[in-house]
C-alpha cells in the first residue's frame, strides 16, 4: 500500500550537495517525489511509495551527505496523490505537486 512521505530537513543543508544526495538515493528505490531547497534554508522533501522504501529514503535524509549538518527532520505520513511519475530536483520557486 503505497504512502506519501512529507519531511522538511533543517540544519546545514543548503550548498553541501543535498538535493542531489537525495535524488540519488531516492532514484535506486521504487519511488516518486521531489527535493527542493526553501528560502527559511530547509531542504523539503515529497516522496510516494512503499512504507519500507520511504523509511530507507528518510533515514538517509537524517543522516546527509558528507558536509551536511541534519539539525531536525521533521516528518508527516499523509495518503498519497499519486501526482508523480519520477523523483528529481525541483527549484525553490516550485509550485508543489
Amino acid at each position: 500500500m503505497p504512502v506519501r512521505l512529507e519531511a522538511v530537513v533543517r540544519g546545514r543543508v543548503q550548498g553541501v550537495g543535498f538535493r542531489w544526495y537525495v535524488t540519488s538515493v531516492a532514484r535506486t528505490l521504487p519511488i516518486t517525489g521531489w527535493v527542493a531547497n526553501e528560502p527559511d534554508g530547509s531542504v523539503r522533501c515529497i516522496a510516494e511509495g512503499a512504507r519500507d522504501d520511504l523509511e530507507q529514503l528518510l533515514d538517509e535524509l537524517r543522516e546527509g551527505p558528507p558536509g551536511a549538518v541534519v539539525r531536525s527532520v521533521d516528518v508527516a505520513w499523509l495518503p498519497p496523490t499519486g501526482g508523480m511519475d519520477r523523483f528529481g530536483v525541483r527549484s525553490g520557486a516550485h509550485p508543489g505537486d
